[in-house]
């Protein structure tokens, strides 16, 4: 375990190679039973019957070469505020026996390629906080929507979001816009780091409210992200804005989206 730990000390974004091995895995839900005994070959089958997701192994064995990060949501100590950021946020509580203290991550997953994970977790310690995390951004998958963020180009290259959605938590808001190839993530950088491991490489953003507090910022972003699968297409859109929701070379799913339009 303290080798583990300081692995993850040194290197914290680790590859689906350097994870635990799935041989070892005893599945407990019907659907991980299924993906361990090969009826589920593909994680889309999950999201298109609804499925959920309750063993983080699943997501491994499905989405191999998965990317992990953390996220920096706190802020050390510093004179006059001036701390920096780290990826723990400590809380104390105070009691009669003394201060407790709890400490939170918050982790994001995602294969570059239109699946992208976040969660957080809460523990007395640093490394269980850490574990938790990563392991509950894979039980949160969701897959992206994408399309062409240019309107002067004939290429459909699905380096954007196809139409404008807004996301909100507490008071921050942030709305995300298509871009053109060639702009880059232009938003704020813990949000940048999600987007990037989403399969996004273009966008414009606007934000409002109390956007400092990170972790309604990042709540917001993928309230937005869910947005742009909630939204009906018509069927010349398709391929007129180069929208693809998960896999680029999905075209098993192009097809359920022509047919549902």
């Amino acid at each position: 375990m303290s080798e583990y730990s300081d692995k993850m000390k040194q290197n914290p974004r680790r590859d689906a190679a350097e994870a635990p091995s799935l041989d070892s895995w005893k599945p407990k839900t019907i659907l991980g039973k299924a993906v361990k005994e090969g009826k589920i070959t593909s994680i889309d089958e999950i999201f298109n019957n609804g499925l959920s997701i309750q063993e983080s192994e699943i997501v491994d064995s499905l989405l191999p070469g998965l990317e992990e990060d953390l996220l920096l949501i706190g802020q050390a100590k510093g004179k006059f505020g001036g701390g920096q950021r780290r990826i723990f946020r400590q809380t104390q509580k105070k009691t009669k026996e003394g201060n407790r203290i709890q400490f939170t991550t918050c982790a994001v997953v995602g294969n570059r390629d239109g699946y992208v994970g976040v969660s957080t977790g809460k523990s007395k310690e640093t490394v269980p906080s850490r574990d938790k995390a990563k392991r509950k951004a894979r039980l949160n998958l969701i897959r992206i929507r994408r399309g062409c963020g240019s309107w002067e180009t004939d290429s459909r290259e699905q380096n954007s979001i196809p139409f404008a959605v807004q996301g909100r938590c507490g008071s921050v808001r942030i709305t995300l816009m298509p871009a053109p190839p060639g702009k880059g993530l232009c938003v704020e950088r813990e949000c940048a780091k999600i987007l990037a491991l989403a399969g996004i490489k273009d966008i414009w953003s606007k934000t409002e409210g109390q956007t400092k507090t990170k972790l309604n910022m990042i709540t917001a972003l993928m309230n937005a992200l869910r947005k742009l699968s909630e939204v009906k297409i018509k069927a010349e859109d398709i391929d007129k804005l180069g929208i693809v929701e998960g896999r680029v070379s999905n075209k098993s799913l192009n097809k359920s989206l022509n047919s549902e339009a």
